[in-house]
């Protein structure tokens, strides 16, 4: 992600408690072990006059593209936390798989844990001792050996949505951890939407991002 890369323009909703931004691809949202340019280096620039810049509120992987909440201080964060950690969040992804299933929608309960004791290690494998895992699915457009899925997590575990597919046959193009894509590779996962009940006696705030550019050919391939 180059240096130039300007946050303000990538804002998709903006009121006195939360921001919703649409992050790219390939960009981390918190440091990590090896370094390097990620999401915190930027927000000074979201704080619109507030003395703290705002924090991401759930995660998304660095790869993954879409929706990311922020909360603009330390209240706002203590909710949206709440809300998130309750499931009383709604996450829509789109994602472009490999192949893809046979019917038009169904749901992947599948638990999850850890490859390696390594607390470094985020890579994550299919294990019915692990944490308990949901997701509901629906196809949107199919092309030659493509399939474009809706995907809507119940839980949040790390990586559950890339697990999960490629586990059921499908792995999301361009996964090279879980389906065996070339290094480097895009991965085709995108955080389309959050619906966030937020303030009770209004309307949950409902948020969409657009696809990325490098999903632009597959999505058009199924149909989109």
């Amino acid at each position: 992600m180059p240096n130039a890369f300007d946050i303000g323009a990538r804002l998709l909703y903006r009121d006195a408690l939360l921001l919703v931004i649409d992050k790219p691809a390939g960009l981390p949202v918190h440091p990590g072990p090896r370094g390097g340019e990620t999401l915190t280096d930027h927000l000074d620039a979201l704080r619109f006059g507030l003395p703290r810049r705002p924090e991401a509120a759930h995660r998304l992987d660095r790869d993954t593209s879409g929706c990311l909440a922020l909360g603009r201080h330390a209240k706002a964060l203590a909710r949206l936390g709440e809300l998130f950690s309750g499931r009383s969040v709604e996450k829509t992804y789109w994602a472009v798989v490999e192949r893809g299933p046979s019917a038009e929608a169904g749901t992947i309960d599948l638990a999850l844990a850890r490859r390696s004791n390594d607390p470094r290690s985020w890579w994550m494998k299919a294990d019915p001792a692990g944490d308990p895992a949901l997701t509901h699915w629906r196809v949107l457009g199919r092309a030659e050996g493509l399939t474009w899925l809706e995907l809507k997590p119940v839980t949040g575990r790390t990586h559950q949505l890339r697990v999960h597919c490629a586990a059921s046959g499908w792995p999301i193009r361009g996964d090279a951890v879980y389906g065996g894509a070339p290094r480097g590779s895009a991965l085709h996962l995108h955080a389309r939407g959050l619906t966030i009940p937020l303030y009770p006696k209004r309307d949950p705030v409902r948020v969409e991002a657009p696809p990325p550019p490098h999903m632009a050919e597959a999505l058009s391939a199924c149909g989109a």
